[in-house]
């Protein structure tokens, strides 16, 4: 290897965005309008259940945290892209790269795990309904939210610190418009093992954890439904669970699409760099829209908001 090889790496470049330099001010543009429509979407959803009193129950508490991991997730990219996509800059520092990665995954992890959480929220509305005032108590919905976001920063630190340790001295373009673990990783000139196999272990403890926690407590919130005799309390079962359900389905399978499709980096690079915004920046948006168009006490409280 020779010594220019062998330079430091001191700053990234971003390319995912590079190959569509002739539609770059449309998708500012474009994305600006997004970020602002989820910035105002969440912030709404927030308003409603922090001003009105009937949403004070778990169910609202932990929909009010998932609205602020919708704000601060597209937070940790989108500026950046839009600074990218309007000065034509792709550059940003390794201190840079290395918190937007460390938010980024934090977030991601901490919504993955928050998601569990709600759907085990609804399972014992449905399944437990009597004892759910017993066992979704405020100390038992603080401790579940926070050790959401503690597990979902600490996994976020150890990815990042793994990431981040490996050398890089080669190529300094990163294959994506933000900093994420596979395109960085991608990059290093010294053994990615531990780094991979740490992505694989936690991946497999915590993300199949909570999507099987999520996954069990929908199956028995089907069998408990379809054991109820009336039409109308079926419907109001899964009136109750709808929109969470749609938000997991539209979360993990973007997350599916950005990070187990194939690589297709020879055939469609611009499919490459559009499905994570789908993930990332399309997700979010959509969320309040669902939770405010599904549910009937949301669109009250927000029709009162707005009114008043």
């Amino acid at each position: 290897m020779d010594i220019h090889n062998l330079t430091t790496v001191t700053h990234f470049i971003l390319t995912g965005l590079s190959d569509l330099p002739e539609v770059r001010y449309p998708l500012f543009v474009a994305f600006a309008i997004i970020y602002q429509v989820t910035l105002l979407g969440n912030g709404a959803i927030l308003l409603a259940i922090g001003m009105e009193k009937k949403l004070h129950t778990p169910m609202y508490y932990f929909l009010a945290n998932l609205s602020l991991l919708d704000i601060f997730c597209p937070s940790a990219t989108v500026p950046k892209m839009l600074d990218n996509l309007l000065t034509g800059n792709n550059s940003i520092s390794f201190l840079g790269c290395a918190l937007q990665l460390y938010f980024l995954v934090a977030l991601a992890g901490t919504e993955v795990f928050l998601l569990a959480v709600m759907a085990y929220d609804r399972y014992v509305a449905i399944c437990f309904p009597l004892h759910y005032t017993l066992i979704m108590t405020k100390a038992r919905c603080a401790q579940l939210i926070g050790g959401t976001w503690a597990t979902g920063f600490l996994n976020s630190l150890l990815h990042t610190v793994s990431t981040f340790h490996l050398s890089f001295c080669k190529s300094n373009r990163v294959n994506q418009y933000y900093c994420d673990i596979p395109p960085v990783v991608a990059l290093s000139c010294s053994s990615t093992y531990m780094a991979e196999m740490l992505v694989i272990v936690l991946a497999g403890i915590f993300g199949i954890g909570a999507f099987l926690t999520t996954f069990i407590s929908y199956m028995y919130i089907i069998c408990t439904t379809l054991k109820i005799q009336s039409v109308e309390g079926k419907r109001k079962a899964f009136s109750t669970c709808a929109s969470h359900l749609l938000v997991v389905c539209l979360f993990y399978g973007t997350a599916t699409f950005t990070y187990v499709h194939p690589s297709s980096s020879q055939q469609s690079p611009i499919r490459d760099t559009l499905i994570p915004m789908l993930y990332g920046v399309i997700t979010p948006m959509l969320n309040p829209m669902i939770y405010s168009l599904r549910n009937t006490e949301v669109k009250g409280a927000l029709s009162s908001v707005l009114c008043h």
